[in-house]
């Protein structure tokens, strides 16, 4: 039940790879270290000590641990409000010595008050005049959805709890009763509706602005789907594309299957160079009929290998300690340069690429060949050239991760509000995740930005310029003076 239920980790202690690293004499690719012009070894530039460049992988350098700290200041941000505790008989003697008492410097501390959510009813009264001719009567400001209850502010409250905190709507109905209001949770998810519809524009702006990228991010998950006419749910795919540095963003898609023409249509408008994917085949059509370029995601390939490792771990330590060295490089070459990166992957990764290819050459035929370990080994060969993309170009990532963190938020929310009511739930959940995942990439504040855009939109902000409400580029309205 744990192996299923439990945590899963793959995250190795670095007495294990310490161990791996020691076993690599004796297990690894008889290989001889290359040897370096006398100049470049007198240099003091610390590349002899590099431990990728070597034949042996070194172990992982040991950290000091680090000591708790105190804690932390109390956010700043937040509004304060002082309390004033004195002294009951200030004016009057000590009983014990007999002087009087002299003020000193106070003792403070800060803690947090829990001010509950509440609601309130904006009645709005527009007043009208009569001339000889016509009535004259005031405008009411204008609301995302007409004649509905709702404002702004309580529909990005409801999307915001839905798809950012995973609150399905009827624990929403719930809390709103334990306010005295009565919301249903199909109002609700009639609003959720409502908003993606006057969000579509607005949505296929994101998508033209993610498809500019030349390196997009794919990915898939399936979420089960109600439909009247089973009775059982069936699954549906949300599909996240995420841009690269030049062009922040997530834009969703939703199919009612995994069928790559689905896929394919959705990606027509996309022209880039890359697009970064795990092993998935309906992407072979992809890659045979556009002039797109596979890049493999290394963090797939490690899981084959750290699931093979637990019934094959002679032969998968020194696949793992390898994949760990690619990514102890990828973490120095973070803050370098596409230019920079690239030197460094062609100096250091590469080497490490091929000595786990002449690796797998030579327990090919130790290994059976339905363990675990032959089926690690197949999907990185089958998969070699996609997987050694990441050393063509420094701003090729080594993995997929991004695309896999976008998709985090529906793994955790399917938890909660387990499936879609309908097709239609699909393509709404579609197009709000991609705002909700887009304002988190370039860390803006989802609540602010949804309150804001719709309320800028009802207003009837200008058709031409809706790429400034895009999260990327967005900035809030000035306030009214």
């Amino acid at each position: 039940m744990r192996d299923k239920r439990g945590r899963q980790s793959e995250k190795l202690s670095g007495d294990q790879l310490a161990l791996f690293a020691a076993a690599w004499p004796v297990h690894g690719p008889e290989e001889k270290p290359e040897e370096k012009p006398e100049e470049e070894n007198k240099s003091g530039d610390g590349d002899d000590q590099d431990p990728s460049a070597s034949a042996s992988p070194a172990a992982p350098e040991q950290k000091p641990p680090q000591g708790r700290g105190g804690r932390k200041p109390l956010s700043p941000h937040l509004a304060r409000e002082e309390r004033v505790h004195d002294v009951s008989g200030k004016d009057q003697p000590c009983d014990d010595c007999g002087s009087a008492l002299r003020p000193m410097p106070p003792d403070t501390s800060e803690r947090y008050e829990f001010i509950p959510a509440q609601l309130k009813v904006v009645k709005d009264i527009c007043l009208k005049y009569a001339c000889a001719c016509q009535i004259h009567t005031a405008n009411k400001p204008a609301q995302p959805l007409p004649k509905s209850i709702a404002d702004a502010s309580l529909l990005a409250y409801v999307i915001t709890a839905k798809f950012l905190f995973h609150l399905p709507l009827h624990r929403q109905e719930q809390m709103w009763a334990a306010l005295g209001v009565e919301v249903s949770r199909k109002t609700a998810g009639g609003w959720l509706g409502q908003v993606a519809m006057l969000l579509g524009p607005l949505y296929l702006q994101l998508k033209q602005h993610v498809f500019a990228s030349n390196i997009l991010g794919h990915d898939d998950t399936g979420v089960k789907v109600l439909d009247p006419q089973l009775n059982f749910a069936r699954t549906g795919r949300l599909w996240p594309h995420v841009g690269d540095r030049e062009h922040p963003g997530v834009i969703f898609n939703y199919t009612t299957t995994r069928d790559a023409q689905d896929m394919k249509e959705f990606l027509a408008g996309y022209h880039g160079e890359y697009l970064v994917v795990d092993a998935y085949q309906g992407y072979d059509g992809i890659f045979r009929d556009q002039k797109i370029k596979e890049v493999g995601c290394w963090a797939h390939a490690r899981r084959y290998v750290f699931r093979a490792w637990g019934s094959d771990e002679r032969y998968m330590k020194l696949p793992l300690l390898l994949i760990h060295e690619l990514y102890q490089i990828e973490e120095t070459a973070r803050a370098f340069s596409a230019a920079d990166r690239l030197a460094l992957r062609q100096r250091r990764s590469k080497p490490l690429m091929q000595k786990l290819r002449s690796y797998f050459q030579r327990i090919r035929d130790e290994v059976l060949p339905k363990s675990p370990a032959a089926r690690a080994m197949r999907y990185i060969s089958n998969h070699w050239q996609a997987l050694n993309r990441f050393a063509e170009d420094g701003d090729l990532p080594l993995d997929n991760n991004a695309t896999e963190r976008a998709l985090r938020g529906v793994a955790v929310g399917r938890r909660n509000w387990t499936f879609f009511g309908s097709d239609a739930g699909g393509h709404t959940a579609a197009v709000l995740l991609s705002f909700v995942a887009s304002c988190r990439v370039v860390g803006v504040d989802v609540y602010t930005w949804f309150r804001d855009v719709l309320t800028r939109i009802a207003q009837g902000h200008p058709v031409n310029r809706l790429r400034e409400l895009l999260p990327h580029c967005w900035s809030p309205a000035p306030l009214p003076a």
